[in-house]
């Protein structure tokens, strides 16, 4: 507050002149609801903040852990499928001690034969399904087409003429596509 000195006709000296006091505390209603506004705002936003990082570390825990579910489940994704191979790979064993000795040929390829019904059973129970491609139209989403030949009919033209290697699905996947030879 500035002080004015104001002139006392009587002494003329000089004495400051009084004001009457305001209090600085004193606020109006406006300035109230505006730092509680304030206020109201910075505890949401403390409050957003605390969301915010737990939220995050949710996140991280996370991926972090099915990053280790992922590296876990690779290492045992062939587990069931070789676990149904080895009744498969025992026979294998009793077939190559058997051949050492056998001496009727037709009893050792008649084992060989059950073996690999076996094999080929194990294999469908787990969704392995052989393709068709003998006969078939040429498709590039199935076949690969090691050469083309003419085709000995006109009916054989651009269907596949010889199998080289059979194509295998797995559920609706191709896993390995069928070697063909394409009638021209």
């Amino acid at each position: 507050m500035s002080e004015e000195k104001i002139l006392d006709n009587t002494n003329e000296e000089l004495i400051p002149e009084q004001e009457t006091p305001i209090e600085e505390n004193a606020s109006t209603p406006e300035q109230e609801t505006e730092v509680t506004a304030k206020l109201s705002l910075e505890d949401e936003l403390a409050e957003m903040k605390d969301k915010y990082l737990r939220l995050y570390s949710d996140f991280e825990n996370f991926k972090r852990r099915t990053s280790k579910e992922r590296v876990e489940f690779f290492k045992t994704a062939g587990q069931e499928i070789i676990t149904a191979m080895l009744p498969v790979l025992d026979d294998f064993e009793r077939a190559t001690k058997s051949m050492d000795t056998a001496k009727d040929v037709s009893a050792v390829k008649e084992g060989v034969t059950l073996v690999h019904h076996k094999l080929k059973n194990i294999l469908t129970q787990k969704g392995l399904k052989e393709m068709e491609a003998q006969g078939k139209d040429f498709d590039a989403d199935f076949h690969e087409a090691i050469t083309n030949i003419p085709a000995p009919s006109p009916e054989l033209k651009g269907k596949v003429v010889d199998a080289v290697e059979k194509g295998y699905f797995l559920g609706d996947k191709v896993i390995r596509y069928a070697k063909v030879v394409v009638g021209e």
